[in-house]
């Protein structure tokens, strides 16, 4: 279907469809900057492209036009994707499609601040990951990767003249009202930080908001606090070296990460796991969604005042900790799978264990269920908070459970199907109203299903091998680096060089537990990555926190964003 929009395209815009490839999967168009407003218009309002789900920078300092900008273009009606790619010089700058796709506010804020390429046009165009002191463009191939940079002057975000807009627009609104409310003034207002600390705001997330009372008249948000540079170490370092950065993006589902991480990488190497690593693949990660949605909805509850569900949930959640630790080490971050396969197989008894802790999981959400579903508290806290409708929540860029809380039923794990879930029986819960309690009650639902595929993966579990034969990209067994010159060679290119993918792009995704985890991986051959570009979920979600709390109150900002299950880790990268 891709290659027949490349070919409408081609149609519509003749010469200015500079040139037109495939990259694994996906196919890509080039245009020149002064195009690219006309061209994307073109693909949301004609193709029913509804979703700018990513931009990507790269850095090509010895070409003419040392920067490359790729549009990731999906269409969820369609379920067909596109990359639009554009070539820019540097001191030029790119049209902003900020008025064409909303998410494209902090991702050309992102572009313009790791590359410092411009976007004309941009509303509010300023550094995001890096601090407003930092000098230079941190993933330019130029840029050092050792060298630090300090913030020793905290942003103010709200200046005296945003303060005589808000109040201006707050007087207009009460005209338009008939003047019921007081006038307001600017030194009637009060800026308050919610953040970044917790508990209210779930980690380092700072928002201001600017207060009529307790109402928030407006607010803007500020991240970047735990910026961990995961895309300029991944440049530094080896593919399979990578692989624990993951665990530390989002660090509530870190298998899941691991997993999807090491698809990506496998399509660049255009090869398959094994049936058994898959099926362990699918058990782990929906381990790390059940894991992930209990701590979302256990600590959104306790945010509006319900302590008792976070025990219910709770338990549950270190129960099926205890085993993940028994697997693979360790309990937080994993580092369990592996390029190729898994670092190792199942322990014996897991299957049982799981099993038993599934149940366990019934009982809890069942206990949950009961004290909530009809609670007057959690209703009023809840229903009508924090709405956001389909169409704005795509143009934002949402996916995941946050996304079909609009009533969008749309699973990558149904829509394009990865490591066998084409084979597994499951549903796709949906709510109605795009609301806090929406996106409560479907992460519940969510969680009966990835028990439903959990039970149905032990039931079917392969046996066989666990890794591909394949020592260009797995390690060999220590029998064979113990008792052979070849074993020792193997092992010591593979951890020296690294795994040599490829030269060429691709973009490696699945659905994590926030919604669309993707990395953009470029290879120029080498054991290293050129680049790569994390697609986290979390980033364009919040990026509409301010849309969705402006005009309420304080403590429906705070039941808010706890349902969005903002991960900073993963925000931040």
């Amino acid at each position: 279907m891709s290659q027949k929009l490349v070919e409408r395209l081609q149609q519509e815009f003749g010469a200015d469809i500079l040139a037109a490839g495939g990259m694994h999967g996906d196919e890509t168009i080039t245009v020149s900057p002064d195009k690219v407003v006309g061209v994307l218009t073109h693909l949301r309002d004609k193709e029913g492209c509804e979703q700018l789900s990513d931009l990507v920078g790269v850095d090509y300092p010895d070409r003419d036009r040392r920067f490359e900008v790729n549009y990731l273009m999906r269409s969820w009606k369609n379920n067909q994707r596109l990359v639009v790619k554009v070539e820019v010089e540097d001191g030029d700058a790119i049209p902003t499609v900020a008025g064409i796709y909303r998410s494209a506010n902090w991702h050309e804020r992102e572009v313009y601040d790791l590359y410092g390429i411009q976007f004309s046009g941009h509303p509010d165009l300023r550094r995001i990951l890096t601090h407003h002191q930092f000098e230079g463009h941190a993933l330019r191939k130029d840029y050092p990767i050792e060298r630090g940079q300090e913030c020793k002057v905290p942003e103010k975000l709200f200046t005296d003249e945003s303060l005589e807009l808000a109040a201006r627009r707050a007087n207009d609104l009460s005209t338009e009202l008939g003047g019921v409310v007081d006038e307001v003034y600017p030194s009637d207002l009060l800026t308050v930080n919610l953040g970044p600390s917790h508990p209210a705001m779930h980690g380092a997330l700072r928002v201001e908001v600017l207060l009529d009372g307790e109402t928030i008249l407006e607010s803007k948000t500020e991240i970047g606090y735990i910026h961990r540079c995961f895309e300029k170490e991944a440049e530094d370092h080896t593919w399979a070296q990578v692989m624990p950065y993951t665990d530390r993006l989002n660090y509530c589902s870190a298998m899941t990460n691991n997993s999807i991480y090491a698809s990506a990488v496998e399509k660049m190497l255009g090869v398959e796991i094994t049936p058994r690593a898959q099926a362990i693949r699918v058990i782990v990660s929906e381990l790390g969604r059940i894991i992930d949605h209990l701590v979302c909805v256990c600590a959104n509850l306790v945010d509006i005042g319900a302590l008792t569900n976070y025990w219910y949930l709770y338990n549950v959640r270190e129960s099926i900790y205890q085993s993940l630790e028994k697997l693979c080490g360790s309990r937080l971050t994993t580092n369990y799978a592996r390029i190729g396969g898994m670092s190792h197989d199942l322990y014996d008894g897991f299957e049982a264990e799981i099993r038993q802790k599934m149940e366990e999981l019934v009982q809890g959400t069942d206990d949950v269920m009961k004290l909530i579903a009809r609670n007057r508290i959690f209703l009023d806290r809840t229903v009508d908070v924090g709405i956001i409708s389909q169409e704005d929540a795509l143009s934002f860029g949402f996916t995941g459970p946050c996304l079909r809380a609009t009533g969008l039923a749309y699973d990558l794990r149904k829509h394009a199907p990865y490591w066998g879930y084409e084979n597994y029986d499951f549903d796709i819960p949906t709510g109605t109203n795009g609301d806090t309690h929406d996106r409560i009650l479907v992460r519940m639902a969510e969680m009966v299903q990835s028990r439903r595929i959990v039970e149905q993966a032990l039931e079917n579990l392969p046996d066989g091998p666990l890794n591909i034969e394949d020592h260009a990209i797995i390690l060999p067994p220590k029998e064979k680096v113990y008792g052979s010159i070849e074993g020792v060679m193997n092992q010591f290119k593979l951890i020296s060089e690294g795994i040599l993918v490829p030269a060429g792009a691709g973009y490696g995704f699945g659905e994590g537990a926030n919604g669309e985890l993707g990395f953009y991986c470029i290879s120029d051959g080498s054991g290293n990555p050129y680049r790569l570009k994390v697609r986290p979920p979390c980033f364009p979600i919040f990026s509409a926190f301010s849309h969705l709390v402006d005009g309420g109150m304080v403590p429906d900002a705070i039941a808010t964003l706890g349902s969005l299950n903002i991960i900073a880790g993963e925000l931040d990268r």
